[in-house]
């Protein structure tokens, strides 16, 4: 019982994170709600239970017409109280720099507007989810750089 109560208030925790952020305050979902359909399968929770809520980033700033021409990041995701951020994304040498772009875009909004959700990311916070296969060289200039940045893209998000 102690450690359902201590689940609660982690929850909570993101949750509020979400809503006083400004930009993302209506934009908060229970569980893995936030992600799209076929796109859940990409991200896999040993125990769904220790889930604290999902935020579809990208769709929610698109939604208000804020950073049309920026390259957003997609996702945050709490579990067991750390937010994870992923991005679904093809995995090939000529994207590389799109999705260097997107989470350095990401870090600077984590920073300027939204520092409650930034205090909440986990240690090794950033990933880059394959949308379909991995097209990027072996020991390539490309692979060197995400490899470099942490970034390096993985077949799908696992949470334990």
């Amino acid at each position: 019982m102690k450690n359902r109560g201590k689940s609660k208030k982690v929850k909570g925790s993101f949750k509020q994170a979400v809503q006083s952020t400004i930009e993302v305050k209506h934009c908060y979902c229970e569980g893995k709600q936030a992600i799209k359909n076929e796109e859940k399968g990409k991200v896999e929770l040993i125990d769904p239970r220790q889930c604290g809520g999902s935020l579809f980033i990208d769709q929610c700033l698109l939604d208000q017409k804020l950073y049309t021409c920026d390259n957003r990041w997609d996702y945050a995701i709490d579990y067991k109280g750390e937010v994870f951020f992923f991005e679904v994304h093809t995995a090939s040498s000529d994207q590389v720099s799109t999705v260097l772009k997107k989470l350095q875009w990401l870090k600077d909004w984590l920073n300027q507007k939204a520092p409650e959700i930034n205090k909440l990311k986990s240690k090794s916070a950033y990933y880059w989810v394959q949308s379909s296969g991995y097209h990027i060289l072996p020991n390539s200039v490309y692979e060197r750089l995400v490899v470099q940045k942490g970034l390096k893209p993985i077949p799908k998000l696992v949470l334990k």
